[in-house]
């Protein structure tokens, strides 16, 4: 094959790719990041479970991160864990619940890192039960909370708009 001028100068003017632009890239990574960081701090925070049927109410405060109380109609559960059978809560005769505060006692105790220090200095507890539950077994439960030194309860509802 013999030199023309055009093979001379298509062979000068191709250039050889030597690296990777990462300027796209980079910015397609920003913005991936800004997004997840605007839309993750909308989240709620208190997760109910299927089973458990919130009221309604017209609320105007976001919930904070608290101890969890959820009082389903088989068990009450204080931070995820088990503590005694609703239906035992029914009775009469019992005035505080023990169980509710030696679980609670126990968080207090067993602190990890800084964000439950601040849940356990807050004092502050979140009862997240069912509406079909009666209000004195609700009763006994802001009464035992109140005992433990739990003074700031608050009941979690779903929130509806506001009339008129």
């Amino acid at each position: 094959m013999r030199n023309t001028r055009r093979m001379k100068r298509m062979a000068r003017s191709r250039r050889k790719i030597t690296g990777l632009n990462l300027t796209p890239l980079m910015d397609v990574f920003t913005i991936l990041v800004f997004f997840l960081l605007f839309h993750s701090t909308g989240a709620d925070l208190l997760k109910t479970p299927k089973e458990i049927v919130l009221p309604d109410s017209v609320v105007e405060t976001k919930p904070r991160e608290t101890v969890e109380i959820m009082v389903s109609p088989e068990v009450v559960l204080v931070q995820g864990q088990a503590v005694i059978g609703t239906p035992e809560l029914l009775d009469d005769r019992i005035g505080s619940v023990a169980e509710i505060t030696d679980r609670l006692t126990q968080l207090e105790r067993n602190i990890i890192g800084i964000s439950t220090k601040t849940v356990a200095e807050s004092k502050e507890v979140t009862i997240i039960a069912d509406k079909t539950i009666p209000f004195k077994v609700l009763k006994k439960i802001m009464s035992t909370c109140t005992d433990s030194g739990y003074g700031r309860i608050s009941l979690a509802v779903i929130q509806k708009a506001a009339q008129g």
